[in-house]
């Protein structure tokens, strides 16, 4: 990536970051406030944790690149409704039971900080919540009730057990195992490449993108998850703790099946922007030409965090 292409797309990343920490605001003011404050404490620490908002940002650029218009902001808690699920998610990968991290976003994990038990419950609230955040931006936009529930539908199907959760039992069981990487593509394409295949699939349906269009989306973000995952594997043995703001090294002491241990360093980072690539062409065969888009699929696979 050029310096002024990074300039562009890290200017891309703040100002978009600031509009959905706003949104994302509103919504713990307006639906956590009233909770018990032995759960809306740990859901605003959990929510107000920072990170990349990648997922975020990624539904409202593919928005913005088929409507070539203003963001509304239904589309911006829309798209805190990924996130939360995103957020759930990491919550439960950082417990005990699971893969037993004390860093996260580079602060303590929710379980060190509040208990197992209230992590646990915590991480359970955000999936109704994102729900009720996403049918309610649905009706703000002015859809229907069955493309409200196609909202959902898409959303927690790349959550469930045939999308992220399914990913992460199939990456429970190759701990301590020797995978290739065809194997290892099958367990990210539903851990990880889900929830971006659903986030830019969403931005194509809030846009009203026909079936073609959103379904090219879905491919790119599958491929864009990949290009993440391997490149997240590659930075755990390659980077540093301070830097990554989680705990480096910490799938090789588990004995967790990466990308970087199958392939080795430098075949992986080529694996990783093959996978780019073909995001990118998926996007450019539906007609979808969009700078900022495209600048952040590179972004999976450049990047030190």
């Amino acid at each position: 990536m050029t310096p002024r292409a990074r300039d562009a797309i890290t200017t891309l990343l703040r100002d978009e970051r600031a509009s959905v920490e706003t949104a994302m605001a509103r919504i713990l003011d307006e639906r956590v406030e009233s909770l018990d404050p032995r759960l809306a404490e740990p859901i605003r620490y959990a929510l107000e944790g920072g990170g990349k908002r990648l997922r975020p940002i990624l539904c409202i650029t593919a928005f913005r690149a088929l409507r070539k218009a203003p963001v509304p902001s239904p589309v911006y808690e829309a798209a805190c409704a990924i996130e939360m699920i995103h957020t759930y998610s990491l919550v439960h990968d950082d417990l005990p039971c699971m893969d037993d991290d004390d860093l996260r976003r580079g602060r303590a994990t929710l379980h060190r900080t509040f208990g197992e038990r209230t992590a646990t419950l915590a991480g359970a609230a955000l999936i109704p919540l994102a729900t009720a955040v996403l049918t309610d931006a649905g009706a703000r936009l002015g859809f229907g009730p069955a493309d409200r529930r196609a909202l959902v539908n898409e959303l927690l199907g790349a959550a469930g057990g045939a999308g992220m959760v399914g990913g992460q039992v199939l990456d429970l069981e190759a701990e301590g195992h020797t995978l290739d990487g065809h194997q290892l593509e099958e367990i990210h394409r539903l851990k990880t490449g889900a929830l971006f295949a659903a986030a830019l699939r969403l931005g194509g349906r809030l846009a009203v993108a026909g079936a073609g269009v959103v379904a090219a989306l879905g491919e790119a973000g599958s491929a864009l998850g990949l290009a993440f995952q391997i490149t997240d594997d590659v930075l755990d043995v390659t980077s540093e703790s301070a830097v990554l703001g989680k705990t480096a090294g910490r799938d090789r002491e588990r004995g967790k099946a990466t990308f970087a241990g199958a392939l080795g360093v430098e075949h992986a980072r080529w694996r990783a922007e093959e996978a780019v690539a073909r995001a990118i062409a998926a996007l450019r065969e539906a007609g979808i030409t969009d700078a900022a888009l495209e600048a952040l699929i590179r972004l999976a696979a450049d990047r030190d965090r």
